[in-house]
C-alpha cells in the first residue's frame, strides 16, 4: 500500500500539482486521481519509479511512500 499522505506531502514540498505530476509521468490526470483514491494500489512499478524521479525523492522517502507496509 502506498502512503498517499506522504506522497501528497512531498508533492506540496516540491510545489508540484497532481496535474503536473500526471503529465510528467505520462498518465492522464483522471487516472492519477483514481490511483491516489485507491491508496495507490494501482500504481505500476514504472509509474512509481517515474514519480520518484520527478519528485527527486531519496531512497528513504521512496521506501516510506511506496513500501509503507511492514512485511515480516
Amino acid at each position: 500500500m502506498v502512503n498517499i499522505k506522504k506522497l501528497r506531502g512531498k508533492m506540496v514540498e516540491c510545489g508540484v500539482t497532481v496535474e503536473e505530476l500526471a503529465k510528467t509521468i505520462g498518465i492522464d490526470r483522471a487516472t492519477f486521481y483514481r490511483r491516489l483514491n485507491s491508496d495507490g494500489e494501482e500504481f505500476s512499478i514504472k509509474e512509481a519509479d517515474s514519480i520518484v524521479r520527478a519528485l527527486k525523492l531519496g531512497r528513504r522517502d521512496a521506501n516510506d511512500i511506496f513500501f509503507s507496509q511492514f512485511v515480516a
